[in-house]
C-alpha cells in the first residue's frame, strides 16, 4: 500500500530534522551573525554616548558657584552660563529676544564686476582688497519707475545707534550678518561670534564702526555695529537677475568665481494702488551642507525691507511696519540622546534579515543540483507533502533565527526593538520571511548550481542594501518625490524590508530623542508612514508568490515538463488499480520492423496483444516509444529512442546492453520520468507513465546512473527515510533497513552509521542499489548498479539482485556481459536508439554465434600453413585476427566436429612446432559485438 500524505510528511520532517542536527556549526555561524553585529551596534552605542551624548557640550552650561576644595557642592545651569551648543539644552521659559537679521555676504564673496559679470553698475573687484564692497540688492519690475522709488525708500540714509537701546535700534534700523544661522535662535549666532553684526545702509560715514553692550534678560555680551552700503542695481527683467545669480553661485574653492548678493525683488506689476513683488533670498550660509530644515534661512526680514519701502512710497518717510525681534518658543530642559541603532539600523538590520534568503535558495538549489529532489519522487514523494514540509521547515528556521535576533537586540537594550511595538514587529517580520521563502522557491527554478545560487543570493544582500540607504532612502525622504513611484520600487521585495527597518528606525530614534513611544498601530494611519502600505504589499506578494512558484514547480519538478494545464487531469476519473484498468489501447502509429529481426517483431507482437487485454500481470509494457532530441547550436535532431517496444513480467530481470549513446539512459530517463517522451506509450504496473507519474512512483525504486545522496546523512539514515516513503514502520521498518545494510555489506564495522559523504565510490553504489529495493518496489531500474565495485562486492550484489528479483520486475543496464549473463533472463541489444535483438543468453548466442573460434600460435614462418590447415577443415572459416604468429579464426559450427579440430592439430604438432593454440565457444561479448557492428553499418549505409 502506497504511503499517505501524513507518512511522507513524517519522513520528510524526520530527514530534515536529521539534516538539520548535522548542521549544527552552520546554523552557529548563522545566528552569530546578527548577533555579532547587534553586540557591535551596542559596543558603538556605548562609546557615542561617552564621547558625543553626555559630552559637556551636548547638554546644558553650568557653572560651579561653591566649592569644597576640588570638589564642586553647588553649581548653576541655564542659558546665560551655556554656548551655541549648550543652548539648546537648557530649560527656557522665557526665550530671548533677537532682532531679525538679512544674510550679510561675506566681504571676500560680494558681488563685483569681474570677467563673467561684466555689469558695469557693479564696484570694481579692487574692494575686495580692504574690504570695503557693498552688499548688492538686483531690482526689476514692469514699472521702472516706480521700482526705483521703492528701491530708494528700503534702506536707511542715517547710521543710527543707541547704545543704550541696542536691540530696538537695531530692530528700527536694517541689520545683517554673515555668521552662518544657526538651527534655533536661543542664542544667534550672529551674536556670540567674532564677526561684526552690519546696519546696511544706503551711505556710511567715514568712522561708522561702534562697539555696544548687549543685555538680554542675564545675557551681557559686547557687540561690534559696524555700517555696510548697501546698493540697489536695476536690471531690465527677471531673467537677467536669475542669470547674474547663477552665474554668481559657489563653483569651487575659487574665491573669484563668487558673486553674492543679499537678495532681489521683481516688482512686477506693482503700482500705488498694487503691490506684487517676487523675492530672490540668500541660502548660501545654511549651517548644513543642503538640508534647509536644518540652519535657519533669515527670509522675514528682506520681507519686512521691502513692505516698509512700499509704506514709506505711500505715506512718507515715517511710516514704518516695525519688526522689533523674533524668538523661539519656550521649551523644557532637554537632553541629546541619539540611538545608532536606530540611525544605521536599518542598513545593518536589513543585511542580517536578507541572510535568510541565500540559505534557504542553495538549500533549494543543492537538492535540485543534486537531484535529490526527483531521487525523492521516484520513490514516492508527493509535491504536497514536499512542500508543506520543506516551506514549514524553512519557515521554522527563519522564525527561530528572527526571534533570537529581536530578543538578543531588546536584551542588551537596542531601542530599535525596544520602543516599537513587539506586535508590529512579529507582523511584520512574519509576512517577510514568508515572502522571501516563497520567493527563493521561485527563484531556485533558475538555478542548477549551488554556487552560482549563493553569488547571486549575497550580491542581492549587499546590493539591496546599500541600495535602499543611498538611493531609495533619498526617494522616500525627498517629499517632491512621486508617491506613486515609491509604492513601484516597493514591489521590489527587498526595498519593502528596507522601508519597513527604516519606518522603526525613525519611530525609535524620535521616541527615544523625545522620551516616546515608538511605533504604535494607532501610527499606521499617519499618511506619512509607510508601514501600512508595505504590510498590504508585501502580503498580497506573498500568496501570489507562493502560488506562482507552487504552479512552476508542479509543471518542472519532475524534470519531464508538464503542460500549463495540467491540473485539468485531475477531474478525470482515475481506476482504483490496475486489475481493474479497462483496455489500455494502442499509442502513436505503427512501426514496421525488418524481417531479419524476428525475435523484435516477436516481441512487439506479444505488446499489441497485451494492450488489447483488459488486464495484465506484465508488470512493465513498452509500445512503440519514442525520444526526439531537438536540434541546437546548428546540430541536427538526435533520434535517441526508436519506437521501442517491450512487454516484462514481475519476476523477470530484463538487461540491456548497448555502446554509449545507444539510447540506454533515454529509455530508463522516460520510465522515471526524468524526460518526456516524444510519442508512443508505456505502462507501470497499468498505469500510463505521461499521465499518472505520481502514483508510479509509490511501486517502482530506482538506482540511477549516479549516486544522489545527502552527503551529511548516513547510510542508515538514508534507508530509513526512503523505507518511510515506502510505507514502512515501527519493527517492519528496522527490520528492513538492517536487511538491506547487510545485504549489500554495509551494516558491520560501524559503516551504516557513517556519512555518506565519507563513503567510498563502491560504498556509495552499494547504498544505491539497497535504497532501490527497499520497500518492495514492484518494478526496479537499475542503471549500472556494479560500476565502481571490486569483484567480491559485485559477486555479493549479484547475490542480492538474484534474490530481489522474486515477485519484480527488474530492469538493468551494464556493460558486463559477465553480469548480464549472471542476472538477466532476458537481454535486449540497443544500438542508434533501436533494439537489434531480445532474447534470453542462450538463445542469443545460439542465434548469433554460431561458430567456434580458433586460435593458435606459431612461429611467422609457419602461418600459411596454419591458414592451410583451417581451409581443409573449414571452407568457409574467416581469419579474424593476425599479428607475429598468432592467428584467431571463425569456424562455423555446421561445417567442423571438435574431433577433427584436435586431430588436425595434433597433426600439426609432428610438422612445426605450435606455442598455443585454443578452441572457444562464442561468448555474449561476441554476440554484442557483432550485433553492434552490424547494425551500425548497416544504419550507415542507410
Amino acid at each position: 500500500m502506497a504511503a499517505g500524505f501524513g507518512t511522507q510528511a513524517n519522513a520528510l520532517l524526520r530527514k530534515n530534522l536529521t539534516f538539520q542536527k548535522r548542521n549544527v556549526k552552520a546554523n552557529i555561524r548563522l545566528v552569530a551573525f546578527p548577533i555579532v553585529l547587534c553586540l557591535l551596534i551596542l559596543a558603538l552605542q556605548i562609546v557615542f554616548d561617552k564621547l558625543v551624548n553626555n559630552n559637556d557640550d551636548n547638554k546644558c552650561g553650568c557653572i560651579c558657584v561653591r566649592r569644597n576644595g576640588d570638589e564642586c557642592v553647588e553649581e548653576r545651569c541655564g542659558i546665560e552660563y551655556s554656548n551655541l551648543d549648550q543652548a539648546v539644552f537648557c530649560p527656557i521659559p522665557n526665550p530671548p529676544e533677537w532682532p531679525p537679521l538679512l544674510q550679510i555676504p561675506a566681504p571676500e564673496y560680494r558681488a563685483v564686476r569681474n570677467d563673467f559679470m561684466t555689469f558695469t553698475d557693479l564696484p570694481s573687484e579692487s574692494c575686495r582688497i580692504n574690504g570695503s564692497c557693498p552688499a548688492i540688492f538686483l531690482l526689476t519690475g514692469n514699472n521702472h519707475s516706480f521700482g526705483e522709488i521703492l528701491g530708494e525708500n528700503m534702506l536707511p540714509n542715517t547710521f543710527s545707534i543707541n547704545p543704550s537701546n541696542l536691540m530696538g535700534s537695531l530692530a528700527s534700523n536694517v541689520a545683517g550678518s554673515e555668521s552662518k544661522p544657526g538651527t534655533s535662535q536661543f542664542l544667534d549666532s550672529a551674536f556670540f561670534s567674532d564677526l561684526p553684526i552690519y546696519s546696511v545702509q544706503s551711505r556710511c560715514a567715514s568712522n561708522s564702526t561702534i562697539s555696544a553692550p548687549v543685555q538680554l534678560s542675564s545675557i551681557n555680551i559686547t557687540q561690534e555695529i559696524r555700517c555696510l552700503q548697501g546698493l540697489n542695481l536695476w536690471r531690465t527683467s527677471s531673467s537677467e537677475i536669475n542669470d547674474e545669480i547663477y552665474k554668481g553661485y559657489i563653483k569651487g574653492n575659487s574665491e573669484e568665481e563668487i558673486n553674492e548678493i543679499i537678495a532681489a525683488y521683481d516688482f512686477l506689476n506693482s503700482d500705488p494702488n498694487k503691490f506684487n513683488v517676487s523675492i530672490w533670498y540668500n541660502s548660501t550660509y545654511k549651517n548644513d551642507t543642503g538640508d534647509s530644515a536644518i540652519g535657519l534661512v533669515q527670509v522675514p526680514r528682506s520681507v519686512n525691507l521691502v513692505s516698509n519701502a512700499y509704506l514709506r512710497t505711500l505715506l512718507g518717510p515715517s511710516a514704518q511696519m516695525l519688526f522689533e525681534f523674533v524668538k523661539e518658543m519656550p521649551k523644557t530642559e532637554t537632553q541629546l540622546r541619539v540611538d545608532l541603532s536606530s540611525i544605521i539600523g536599518t542598513l545593518f538590520f536589513t543585511w542580517v534579515v536578507l541572510q535568510l534568503f541565500p540559505v534557504v535558495l542553495t538549500a533549494l538549489v543543492y537538492e535540485k543540483q543534486q537531484k535529490l529532489r526527483i531521487m525523492m519522487k521516484m520513490h514516492g514523494l508527493g509535491d504536497g507533502p514536499y512542500w508543506m514540509i520543506s516551506y514549514a521547515y524553512f519557515f521554522v528556521i527563519s522564525a527561530a533565527y528572527m526571534l533570537c535576533f529581536v530578543i538578543f537586540g531588546s536584551v542588551i537594550g537596542l531601542r530599535f526593538f525596544t520602543l516599537n511595538s513587539y506586535s508590529i514587529q512579529f507582523v511584520f517580520y512574519f509576512i517577510y520571511i514568508n515572502l522571501q521563502i516563497s520567493l527563493a522557491f521561485l527563484l531556485a527554478v533558475l538555478f542548477s548550481n549551488v554556487k552560482t545560487a549563493a553569488v547571486v543570493g549575497y550580491i542581492c544582500i549587499f546590493g539591496t542594501g546599500l541600495l535602499g540607504s543611498f538611493l531609495f532612502q533619498l526617494f522616500v525622504q525627498d517629499q517632491s518625490f512621486p508617491r506613486g513611484w515609491i509604492i513601484v520600487m516597493e514591489l521590489y521585495p527587498g526595498f519593502s524590508l528596507y522601508r519597513g527597518l527604516y519606518e522603526f528606525g525613525q519611530y525609535s530614534f524620535r521616541g527615544h530623542y523625545m522620551g516616546i513611544d515608538g511605533m504604535r498601530w494607532a501610527d499606521l494611519a499617519d499618511s506619512r508612514n509607510g508601514m501600512r502600505e508595505i504590510l498590504i504589499i508585501m502580503l498580497i506578494e506573498w500568496v501570489v508568490v507562493l502560488a506562482i512558484a507552487y504552479y512552476i514547480d508542479k509543471i518542472v519538478s519532475s524534470g519531464s515538463a508538464k503542460g500549463p494545464m495540467f491540473f485539468l487531469q485531475n477531474f478525470k476519473k482515475k481506476p482504483h488499480s490496475s486489475t481493474q484498468r479497462p483496455a489500455l489501447g494502442r499509442q502513436g502509429s505503427k512501426v514496421f520492423v525488418e524481417i531479419d529481426k524476428p525475435d523484435v517483431v516477436q516481441e512487439r507482437e506479444k505488446v499489441e496483444q497485451l494492450l488489447l487485454e483488459p488486464s495484465t500481470s506484465y508488470a512493465v509494457i513498452v509500445d512503440n516509444l519514442r525520444k526526439i532530441y531537438p536540434g541546437r547550436d546548428g546540430n541536427p535532431e538526435k533520434l535517441a529512442v526508436k519506437g521501442l517496444s517491450l512487454a516484462l513480467p514481475s519476476g523477470e530481470c530484463f538487461g540491456m546492453l548497448g555502446p554509449n549513446g545507444a539510447g540506454k539512459t533515454s529509455f530508463i530517463g522516460m520510465m522515471i520520468g526524468i524526460t518526456k517522451p516524444t510519442s508512443g506509450a508505456a505502462f507501470v504496473q497499468g498505469f500510463d507513465i505521461q499521465t499518472e507519474m505520481d502514483t508510479i512512483y509509490t511501486s517502482i525504486g530506482v538506482c540511477p546512473q549516479e549516486d544522489l545522496l545527502w552527503e551529511n546523512l548516513t547510510g542508515r539514515e538514508h534507508l530509513l527515510f526512503y523505507g518511510r516513503l515506502k510505507n514502512l514502520k515501527g519493527s517492519a521498518l528496522k527490520q528492513a533497513v538492517e536487511e538491506s545494510l547487510k545485504s549489500v555489506n554495509l551494516f558491520h564495522g560501524g559503516v551504516a552509521d557513517k556519512k555518506a559523504g565519507k563513503y567510498s565510490g563502491g560504498m556509495k553504489r552499494r547504498l544505491s542499489v539497497a535504497i532501490s529495493l527497499i520497500g518492495d518496489p514492484k518494478v526496479v531500474y537499475m542503471d549500472e548498479p556494479s560500476t565502481g565495485l571490486d569483484p567480491a562486492s559485485r559477486n555479493n550484489l549479484w547475490t542480492v539482485v538474484k534474490r530481489a528479483k522474486q515477485g519484480r520486475a527488474i530492469i538493468l543496464t551494464t556493460h558486463s556481459m559477465e553480469e548480464a549473463e549472471a542476472l538477466c533472463d532476458r537481454l535486449g541489444i540497443f544500438v542508434d536508439g533501436s533494439l537489434q535483438c531480445i532474447g534470453n543468453p542462450k538463445e542469443l548466442r545460439a542465434r548469433y554465434g554460431g561458430s567456434y573460434v580458433f586460435t593458435m600460435t606459431t612461429s611467422a614462418d609457419h602461418e600459411a600453413e596454419v591458414e592451410s590447415m583451417i581451409k581443409h577443415l573449414s571452407p568457409s572459416a574467416t581469419k579474424i585476427y593476425q599479428i607475429s604468429g598468432t592467428q584467431k579464426f571463425e569456424l562455423p559450427k555446421h561445417e567442423v566436429r571438435i574431433a577433427d579440430v584436435f586431430q588436425a592439430v595434433e597433426d600439426a604438432k609432428h610438422r612445426f612446432t605450435v606455442f598455443a593454440w585454443g578452441l572457444a565457444d562464442t561468448t555474449l561479448e561476441d554476440v554484442f559485438i557483432k550485433v553492434a557492428r552490424s547494425a551500425q553499418a548497416f544504419n550507415d549505409l542507410s
